[in-house]
């Protein structure tokens, strides 16, 4: 009995070791049928999709309307949104709304840059920058918008450099916050998030 005690042992570290590969294995074979099945649920990489029709495959931007007061934010709001649009591209840009598959239009209805944190001289160093807009985007000639966000808004916090104020810097604010408010409404329509 003395002499068996080894192998006993030896035969239990082969047996504990097969119970693990049968575990490991069974583990894989889970994970890979959870993985196989997800695209079926309707799981997919962010930026490889588009919710959008196939057949939506040129798209006209008018200007967005501005009902603001901030000089220009319809101008650079729309060239950003151009921009993203042709870097995603998973549609062509188009200059006539007749000759589009669809319309994008926006009114910027809201712009707000409010002080959120103050330097030790009392002047404010950062500020929480909102920009609300009515957005529908319209097959041209249908009834129902494939997308439609009437209070689309994006906010950021903008930080000011010590010594200068938001109103000197406003521009290229406006230029930060263009870039990532079409960002944010471009993923919105082409991937339905």
């Amino acid at each position: 009995m003395v002499s068996d005690l080894p192998f006993t042992r030896a035969r239990t570290r082969v047996k504990g070791r097969s119970d693990t590969i049968f575990r490991t294995a069974l583990a894989a074979a889970a994970l890979a049928a959870v993985l196989a099945a997800a695209p079926a649920c309707g799981y997919r990489l962010r930026g490889a999709g588009t919710s959008l029709p196939a057949r939506i495959r040129t798209v006209c931007v008018p200007v967005f309307k501005n009902e603001t007061t901030r000089f220009e934010l319809d101008v650079k709001l729309t060239r950003a949104v151009v921009g993203e649009l042709v870097a995603r591209g998973k549609v062509a840009i188009v200059a006539d709304a007749a000759a589009a598959d669809a319309v994008l239009e926006g009114e910027i209805t809201g712009f707000r840059a409010a002080p959120i944190a103050f330097s030790g001289a009392n002047q404010a160093d950062r500020y929480n920058i909102t920009v609300t807009a009515r957005i529908a985007l319209k097959e041209r000639l249908a009834a129902e918008p494939l997308f439609a966000n009437p209070t689309f808004v994006y906010q950021q916090e903008y930080e000011v450099p010590p010594g200068t104020s938001f109103e000197s810097l406003e521009t290229e604010a406006i230029d930060r916050i263009a870039e990532k408010f079409a960002r944010s409404l471009v993923v919105s329509i082409l991937e339905g998030f």
